[in-house]
């Protein structure tokens, strides 16, 4: 018997050189999510956002991730759920509630269960589309948080990682939350800036 050790593959040693392009590939494509455009639908809440009753509860105000959610059923509606949308709409529901575990009969079981039946349905037509999971998605989740970017960043890699092509959908779900949390880090800034005393 050789007292060499065993040689790995070269099959083996390329896979290993190929992980990190991937993961390159990965992260570049998160920030191109994080730095992209606000969508209109989000702005419209900015202004509407009720920021008085976040200050009473003890919360910041800002965009909630329930109303980015619903801001996707607007943008994106007519997209027929994927398994990446269901494992970004998971994230969020994770992030807004603060439970690990998915919710019986909340937002991301019906997300599972949709994209489940919708991968077993060749007509789009017939497919339960982002529209019907998400609407009123404020009203289905029993706790809500105005989003941050570590929320976003979360919701872009699980929406990254489920999809076969390694993108997120315009307008989709990541995008939604990307945007809120956009919002609420700028309108922070500009309220710290407003209450910071201006120095002679």
């Amino acid at each position: 018997m050789s007292q060499e050790q065993p040689r790995r593959p070269q099959s083996d040693t390329l896979q290993e050189e190929e992980q990190p392009r991937q993961a390159d590939h990965k992260n570049a494509k998160s920030k191109k999510v994080l730095d992209s455009d606000v969508s209109s639908p989000l702005k419209k809440l900015t202004c509407t956002a009720p920021s008085s009753d976040y200050h009473h509860q003890g919360r910041a105000s800002g965009i909630t991730i329930g109303e980015a959610l619903e801001a996707t059923a607007v943008t994106a509606g007519d997209k027929p759920v994927e398994w990446s949308d269901a494992a970004a709409i998971q994230a969020a529901e994770v992030r807004a509630t603060g439970r690990t575990t998915i919710i019986a009969g909340g937002l991301a079981a019906a997300a599972q269960s949709a994209a489940t039946m919708n991968a077993r349905i060749a007509n789009d037509e017939s497919k339960t589309k982002l529209a019907d999971i998400l609407s009123d998605a404020t009203s289905k989740l029993p706790t809500d948080k105005p989003a941050t970017r570590r929320d976003a960043e979360g919701v872009v890699g699980a929406e990254l990682r489920n999809d076969p092509n390694l993108t997120t959908h315009p307008g989709g779900v990541a995008a939604s939350i990307v945007a809120a949390a956009r919002l609420n880090q700028q309108n922070q800034a500009a309220s710290q800036k407003k209450e910071s005393p201006k120095k002679a």
